[in-house]
């Protein structure tokens, strides 16, 4: 019973008494153009979704990443249960917002999706801006 109150306070609680989508609610989640990122600290993601841009889509298990790998002339590689997963792109590492960084946050489990840059999106953005050029599975 305390639960449900402190749920209904912290407004976590949807009008059907189920929890709601903290990624459909728009308000804890960031949404950084190439990334989304979980604002609460103790939100996580359970699985990570990967977005071409001709529209194929990849959703991975947190729980199967065997290790992450940030290597600024690479970009970062992910290693799920024996396959690899390759991002590459620009800003990888930089902050997008203070205390915000795409590869700290994929491997503390907040970023719901990653999205690759369209060419449109690639020159609009700004030198300072991360930008996602490719996903490779």
């Amino acid at each position: 019973m305390s639960d449900r109150i402190l749920d209904r306070y912290a407004g976590r609680e949807s009008g059907d008494g189920a929890s709601a989508s903290h990624a459909d609610d728009g308000e804890q989640l960031d949404d950084f153009g190439c990334f989304g990122f979980l604002r609460g600290s103790r939100e996580r993601a359970t699985m990570l979704e990967l977005r071409k841009k001709d529209g194929g889509i990849l959703a991975v298990a947190y729980g199967y990443m065997d290790k992450a790998e940030f290597d600024p002339t690479d970009g970062i590689r992910l290693h799920l249960a024996g396959e690899s997963i390759r991002i590459q792109g620009r800003n990888l590492n930089r902050e997008a917002q203070p205390k915000v960084r795409l590869f700290e946050a994929i491997c503390r489990h907040r970023v719901p999706w990653l999205k690759e840059a369209n060419e449109a999106e690639s020159l609009a953005a700004s030198e300072q801006d991360v930008v996602i050029e490719a996903i490779e599975w």
